[in-house]
């Protein structure tokens, strides 16, 4: 076999690992979801989906990176010639998220700035929109390059290529044992500071009030299921990658359920902290927990700024550690999600690791310029809706039928994992990757594609802008996924492991 690169140390493996885990929707997405489908009662069907679906994923694709030592079409190609396609689409949905991924942590950059003066005013949501992002209207329409937006971008491209450009042990390893130390020390003073102020009490009341009665409905399940499933990273290629730079003798079972558990204690951390925060705003300015409680762009971007005007002292201080801590998340979760396609590059035109960098981030960030635009943050919604929650969804589904139903190699899997780690996989791993994931991510998929392929398309927005930006994006996943894999392996990698022979041994 080639030589190939290795993480230095098993800490930089789980680092990185968990830093793909951590990123932007854990802080962002996670607090909310679990309020507005039970509470408390939410961690009852969230914990089930931990260790039914998240972390057997999680050991699985750790098993396959780390025995067919490839990028994930090179992983896909070895197990059977014919799911190579499958690889690429993991692929290409990365390429895709990357692309607007970058220019949220911009934003997030821009804000640490905005932090030490509170340029956002008092209207933190028209700030946001109208002064920040120069929204247009109609939102067909893409505008100028808004340079507020462009040049914390470049920036966030800087750090990320230079990362990428000296590899795993000296870039992406020595990275996250900065980045990820940092995070939990940033994010760890926001929370103390949180819970101590006034109306913290009626933030986590309102967060940790289990409501029982709505484990009977069938979308709080689908949610505890969608969040894990988008919070560990899985299907998107990354974890393919990332444990394809294992050593022969590495503990794969013990460093998935390390990586799962790590990701759902951050989430637990970042829910404590936002509606500590959210009680507090809601008693200072006599509203109500509804008033302020949200997800994604809305609440940390225009929620959090009018929640660190009210703080009684250290305003800017505090507000910088807030949108630090989204730089540090998002760069990590960057850095994995480029590395996927860097590598997949790298091994099927047989090139330099720094000419896969630079032609594929180069195109990444060349194409993040159309969400520096005033049209960018429409563009960037309809994306971000087809081609990571239901590209991501539609590529795990298709990943755990093939594995476990079209070519059958659960076991071949598990007796390689069995080889390697101290926690042996029962029928446990077995029962929910071939009975218990499958249904439930069809199930999921499901609901997805009829919400998201019937009017009202996203946020109420017209099929002028859903049709080319949303399935579009995904459109074009799909044709480069087919189109990528008739290409042939050059150095003839595909066969550097007997497909048939190596899996059934």
């Amino acid at each position: 076999m080639e030589n190939r690169s290795q993480w230095g140390t098993r800490a930089g493996f789980i680092l990185a690992a968990v830093g793909s885990a951590i990123g932007l929707g854990n802080i962002w997405r996670f607090p909310y979801v679990a309020y507005d489908n039970g509470g408390g009662a939410f961690f009852l069907p969230y914990l089930i989906a931990l260790f039914t679906a998240g972390i057997p994923i999680l050991i699985m694709e750790f098993t396959m990176g780390h025995k067919f030592r490839g990028s994930s079409p090179l992983t896909f190609a070895r197990l059977n010639k014919k799911s190579e396609a499958l690889g690429w689409f993991q692929v290409f949905v990365s390429f895709g998220i990357s692309t607007y991924y970058a220019v949220i942590i911009g934003w997030a950059l821009a804000y640490a700035w905005f932090s030490f003066n509170l340029s956002w005013g008092s209207d933190t949501q028209a700030f946001l929109f109208a002064d920040y992002l120069q929204v247009s209207d109609p939102p067909t329409q893409m505008g100028s390059l808004v340079p507020g937006v462009l040049f914390p971008l470049i920036i966030v491209w800087a750090v990320v290529l230079s990362v990428l450009f000296k590899g795993i042990k000296k870039g992406v390893e020595a990275a996250n044992k900065v980045f990820i130390p940092t995070l939990v020390v940033l994010f760890l003073i926001i929370v103390i500071r949180a819970v101590t102020l006034e109306g913290a009490a009626e933030g986590l009341n309102a967060f940790f009030q289990p409501n029982w009665s709505q484990l009977t409905d069938p979308t709080v399940w689908t949610a505890a299921y969608t969040q894990i499933f988008f919070s560990l990273s899985i299907c998107f290629a990354i974890m393919i990658t990332y444990s394809s730079y294992l050593p022969k003798k590495s503990d794969i079972t013990n460093n998935a359920f390390i990586t799962g558990l790590s990701n759902s204690g951050f989430e637990l951390l970042a829910g404590i902290g936002v509606f500590s925060a959210i009680g507090f705003v809601a008693v200072t300015t006599g509203g109500g927990i509804d008033d302020f409680a949200g997800a994604g762009v809305g609440l940390a971007f225009a929620v959090f700024p009018q929640i660190i005007n009210e703080m009684p002292f250290l305003n800017g201080f505090f507000g910088f550690l807030f949108f630090a801590s989204l730089v540090l998340a998002g760069l990590s979760s960057l850095i994995s999600i480029c590395e996927t396609y860097i590598l997949a590059f790298q091994e099927k035109f047989n090139i330099t690791r720094t000419k896969a960098v630079a032609i594929g981030g180069g195109l990444s960030a060349l194409i993040s310029l159309v969400y520096a635009t005033q049209g960018g943050a429409h563009f960037l919604t309809a994306v971000d809706r087809y081609v990571l929650t239901v590209g991501v969804g539609l590529g795990g589904l298709l990943e755990v039928i093939l594995i476990a139903w079209a070519i059958r190699k659960v076991k071949t899997l598990k007796d390689h994992a069995d080889g390697l780690s101290q926690i042996r996989l029962g029928a446990w791993w077995t029962i929910c990757l071939t009975v218990i994931t499958p249904v439930l991510l069809g199930y999921m998929m499901i609901l997805q594609l009829k919400n998201d392929f019937t009017a009202p398309y996203v946020d109420g927005y017209p099929l002028a802008v859903v049709g080319p930006w949303g399935m579009g994006a995904l459109a074009l996943v799909i044709v480069f996924a087919v189109v990528f894999s008739l290409f042939k392996w050059r150095g003839g990698k595909e066969t550097s492991v007997n497909s048939d022979k190596e899996v059934s041994g």
